[in-house]
């Protein structure tokens, strides 16, 4: 053991690594459920700004937000096959980015804004990623699937 690891055993390693995936798993959820539950209860609200930027059927699109953050969001809370709907999250998140938070055609007053909350989908793009790589970990609806269940 070098000076810069901890000296924690492989048992309170794992734990420390579990708890750490769900808070994870937490603060990336918060942002698509109260994304979703603000469309879902207002969805008047986000019509005219998606008709804004031209998408088709916004009245349609409007509840498609609302599946994918709001349901996506609640599956990485809980962990319920949280790779597929960290996987769908991200390809949602390319679209939504590129064209709600396109920075490079922003007005001089909305450039700084618009250039942060780019960045901002960038980074929560990276930790669903991560999600998608390495799963839910141990505290989480996937992770009691795959524990054998003990003898009684």
């Amino acid at each position: 053991m070098t000076t810069m690891e901890p000296a924690v055993t492989g048992t309170s390693r794992s734990g420390a690594r579990d708890l750490l995936s769900l808070l994870g798993r937490v603060l990336i959820c918060v942002i698509f459920v109260l994304a979703g539950f603000g469309k879902a209860t207002h969805p008047q609200m986000y019509i005219p700004f998606m008709a804004s930027k031209h998408l088709p059927l916004p009245q349609v699109g409007v509840w498609v937000a609302v599946v994918i953050e709001l349901g996506g969001g609640l599956m990485l809370l809980f962990g319920l096959k949280a790779r597929w709907a960290a996987a769908v999250m991200f390809l949602f998140l390319i679209p939504t980015t590129l064209l709600f938070h396109n920075f490079w055609a922003a007005t001089p007053d909305k450039y700084v804004d618009q250039l942060m909350n780019f960045e901002k989908n960038l980074a929560i793009m990276g930790g669903l990623l991560m999600l998608v790589a390495w799963g839910p970990g141990r505290i989480s609806i996937d992770g009691a699937m795959k524990r054998p269940s003990r003898p009684e």
